[in-house]
């Protein structure tokens, strides 16, 4: 495949990859295929224009042959994929290994940064306060199906094993891979079935024995040995963890419940206690040590002679009877949570909490360290003991999350049935009131013996259900209630009412002592701006004042990148939140209270996206100081952490990120406020002009495929909240993948051109500014970097031929001459700021990689449109749309990012 970007010494690795394995797909598609289709893939293979080849072969295809053309431009999307996976590792390792500069992600460059700043125990102090985590959510942005990732893993490993093999085992690889190609070419590639909870409950959870068991512990010995190369008297804490929302993120999901709740930590706690009993057996092979050769501590003995191993061969190795001890009382932990477990627990006691089974373990560990066996404790028994700690009987920490208007709406029905006031009808002072005075007594409100509304009992038997789970797994298996769409003090009141009236709160003297953390969600443009407020209101409460005193003085406050954006535009929305920060910091600083901020980011720029690391290093001063956490969905867990080493490698970029925001002094300026403003009210200025223009919502929806990609099965929640006739209704998944598949990108720059050009008429020495905030504030630059990225895929041309498919076309031409126009507005004024000629002048991997898939990825486009114009003519017909549900498919796969 001709390309001028793939580097003849650097990439011939990656170029022999991608000739092996296309040729090796060519060879499956020749049985596989008409000659028809097979000399169309030959011309785009070769480097002929997808937009001709596809017009001038489209009047001889049939649909099956259009459907073979499609799956096999995906498939080709696809294999490249792998191919540059696997060299972007190659790549990185060869780095590591050589290199004498530590890569800029590295933990081991901020450390070595920090040693010039704090001490030993100021870092250990430090540290102890950091708390990270990546939070897995449900969001349907993973287009592929588990199957064809498992496939795409299998290829991985081929092309990892090709490169360090003989002639003989090569020939053997090459027919190992046009197997797995086959299959995924007989494999269908979209559901024909509304994928449930359960099933994401499941595909979540897969990343443990698929990555996480391996890269975490992997990762902590990791960096304890780069912490004590530089600290040698410093110790690593659990400074990171991997959170989730599935099975408990109600928002907009009917399908959630207090079942799916308890169906989540059933199924993560089986996973996770099959993991610990395969660490426990793997350590009974490694320890057969005798008691004829060593000491032992008496503390292991004792669990010796406890353990139901009575095999005379195992008489004199105290230690593999003390793990059989382990692993029995797991059984019986096991079956006291309801979990299926193979091993017998032989009547020994379950473990009540998870400090118990890391007690034995340490114990163990401290027996070999104190005997002469102390390399015996590191490995694969300190891997173990720091997976306890960090996973505890639980897995992960999930968070609850629903609409704050849900909420109220079970408050109104208490009331109403404790013979209270009219809650919904009361001013916002009303509202704080009443709830202040039931929050100042542990009377309950909620009766059993009445018969409340099935949403009313769903939602209380949420919270009953997280008590329940919080007394069997432990207290940290549900830490956070997070409160959608917050807009006053009211909203956090009333789920701290819902808390009171569930167990998790408690009233003593008037004082309330909490079991959860309550999280309010802003994600408007107008929330984050009245954030400020309602903050600094709910502070100077007396009584919530003392709740935040039961959660070690710390509030976590989540930021909605994505309904900020379809609401006030990219601009707007990434200077709102920056804002929003910064102006939280000062508010906590003043109240003296702890601040946490978790970002709620989405794959795609439109949606918050972009690399952490730069993501981290541009907020606000202050505004990590060691907590932070992010949401991580759809395409990204499996871009970031389907492998071992990536994952490891994207989570030691958390870590290295958050310690350097946290301790080193900011090395760049703070944005320019002044012109910031500026910027960002002209954006939101075209923005909503646009959003709001007369059919602008009947062009959305027809010249993009919105409605197809609402019928795609990629999630088990609605794509809008009510119908897809509002974009406010419409969620902001759906907003930016409709956008991306049309090839417009619009969430990401739309009135970023027209807001500079207002700047620059009103002085003309703003461009100069602009260009030296690009260089100085890590703000603006990553901004303009993310919208560099989005901006090198969007297409035009294909773009164009989308307003074909709308029924008035005078109105869609007058609408996208608006689009047309405004993207080279912004175009000019992104390449002006940056001092640059062209898209991508600094990031040739990801030039690369678009040069690799546009033949490819424009011929799905070419071959959507027109589908998408047989549909509009046959709507009921079910073969044209699965077609171009396969389209869907690919152009994401071709781009790498969906919503």
């Amino acid at each position: 495949m001709p390309t001028p970007l793939l580097d003849k010494h650097k990439d011939a690795p990656l170029s022999a990859d991608i000739n092996f394995l296309t040729q090796a797909l060519f060879n499956i598609l020749q049985h596989e295929t008409t000659a028809a289709v097979q000399t169309i893939l030959r011309q785009l293979h070769n480097g002929n224009q997808p937009q001709t080849t596809i017009q001038q072969a489209l009047p001889t295809l049939d649909l099956r042959q259009q459907q073979d053309l499609i799956r096999a431009c995906s498939l080709f999307a696809q294999v490249l994929n792998i191919a540059e996976d696997a060299h972007h590792e190659r790549r990185r390792q060869a780095y590591d290994n050589n290199s004498q500069h530590p890569g800029r992600t590295s933990f081991i460059r901020v450390i070595n940064q920090i040693q010039q700043h704090i001490s030993t125990s100021e870092l250990e102090q430090t540290l102890q306060h950091t708390s990270i985590s990546a939070v897995l959510t449900a969001h349907p942005t993973e287009v592929q199906r588990q199957c064809i990732l498992c496939f795409h893993r299998h290829i991985r490993t081929i092309l990892n094993e090709r490169n360090r093999t003989d002639k003989h085992h090569s020939e053997e690889l090459q027919q190992q891979t046009e197997a797995i190609l086959l299959a995924l070419w007989q494999t269908d590639e979209t559901r024909h079935f509304k994928i449930s909870v359960s099933d994401e409950i499941y595909n979540s959870v897969t990343y443990f024995p698929l990555s996480f068991f391996k890269a975490v512990p992997a990762l902590y010995r990791k960096l304890q040995q780069k912490l004590a190369s530089v600290y040698p008297q410093a110790s690593l804490p659990n400074v990171l963890s991997i959170g989730g929302w599935v099975g408990g993120d109600r928002d907009g999901n009917p399908f959630v419940n207090a079942d799916t709740l308890k169906e989540a930590f059933t199924f993560q706690a089986n996973t996770l206690f099959q993991h610990y009993h395969q660490c426990l057996d793997e350590l009974h092979q490694l320890l057969p040590l005798s008691s004829r050769c060593v000491q032992v501590d008496h503390t292991v003995l004792q669990m010796a002679e406890q353990s139901p191993d009575t095999a005379t061969a195992h008489k004199e190795e105290p230690y593999r009877r003390a793990l059989t001890y382990i692993q029995a009382r797991l059984s019986a932990t096991a079956q006291q949570l309801g979990i299926h477990s193979d091993s017998t627990h032989h009547n020994l006691p379950p473990y009540q909490q998870p400090a118990e089974l890391l007690h034995e373990l340490n114990n163990i560990s401290s027996s070999l360290q104190q005997n002469g066996s102390a390399l015996l404790s590191h490995g694969k028994l300190s891997d173990l003991i720091r997976s306890v700690s960090l996973f505890g009987f639980h897995l992960m920490s999930i968070d609850l999350r629903q609409h704050a208007a849900k909420h109220a709406e079970v408050v109104a029905e208490l009331f109403t049935h404790a013979g209270l006031e009219t809650f919904q009808t009361l001013s916002e002072a009303a509202k704080q009131r009443v709830l202040l005075r039931e929050l100042s007594t542990q009377r309950p409100l909620y009766s059993p013996y009445i018969q409340y509304s099935p949403h009313t009992m769903g939602e209380l038997a949420i919270f009953q259900t997280a008590a329940y789970i919080k007394q069997h797994y432990g207290e940290t298996a549900i830490n956070q209630c997070i409160i959608s769409n917050t807009e006053t003090v009211s909203d956090i009141l009333v789920v701290a009412l819902l808390l009171k009236e569930t167990g998790l709160l408690s009233i003593n003297n008037e004082k309330p002592t909490s079991r959860i953390n309550i999280v309010p969600l802003f994600e408007t443009i107008d929330a984050l701006h009245n954030c400020l407020d309602i903050m600094d209101n709910l502070f100077n409460l007396p009584w919530y004042r003392a709740f935040l005193h039961s959660r070690d003085n710390l509030q976590e406050i989540m930021l909605g990148y994505s309904d900020s954006n379809k609401d006030g535009g990219y601009v707007t929305s990434q200077w709102a939140l920056y804002q929003a920060e910064s102006r939280l910091v000062q508010l906590f600083d003043r109240h003296h209270i702890r601040l946490r901020l978790f970002h709620g980011r989405g794959g795609s720029v439109g949606r918050g996206g972009g690399p952490s690391f730069d993501a981290i290093m541009a907020q606000p001063a202050g505004s990590v100081a060691g907590q932070i956490r992010i949401t991580e969905q759809g395409e990204v867990i499996t871009a970031k952490y389907a492998d071992p080493s990536n994952a490891e490698r994207n989570l030691e970029a958390l870590i290295a990120a958050t310690l350097e925001a946290t301790v080193l002094p900011p090395q760049n300026s703070e944005p320019d406020s002044k012109l910031m403003n500026a910027l960002s009210a002209s954006a939101f200025k075209y923005y909503r002009q646009l959003i709001t223009f007369p059919g602008f919502i009947d062009y959305f929806l027809q010249t993009s495929p919105i409605q197809e990609i609402a019928s795609l099965n990629i999630g088990s929640r609605p794509a809008s909240r009510k119908t897809l006739s509002k974009i406010q209704d419409l969620r902001a998944i759906p907003w930016v993948f409709s956008w991306t598949q049309n090839r417009l990108m619009l969430p990401a720059w739309y009135g970023f051109g027209s807001a500079v050009a207002d700047l620059i008429e009103q002085d003309s020495s703003n461009l100069q500014h602009l260009q030296q905030q690009a260089q100085h504030s890590p703000f603006f630059q990553t901004m303009l970097s993310n919208m560099d990225q989005v901006m090198a895929k969007a297409d035009l041309t294909i773009a164009k031929a989308y307003v074909s498919l709308a029924s008035d076309q005078e109105a869609a031409q007058t609408i996208y001459s608006m689009l047309a126009n405004e993207f080279e507005r912004s175009r000019q004024a992104l390449l002006n700021i940056l001092q640059r000629q062209h898209y991508l002048s600094d990031n040739r991997t990801l030039a690369r990689s678009l040069a690799l898939r546009i033949p490819y990825l424009n011929t799905l486009n070419w071959l959507q449109v027109h589908l998408l114009q047989q549909l509009r003519q046959q709507p009921d017909n079910s073969e044209i749309l699965q077609l171009i549900h396969l389209t869907i498919n690919g152009i994401a796969q071709g781009l790498r990012n969906t919503g």
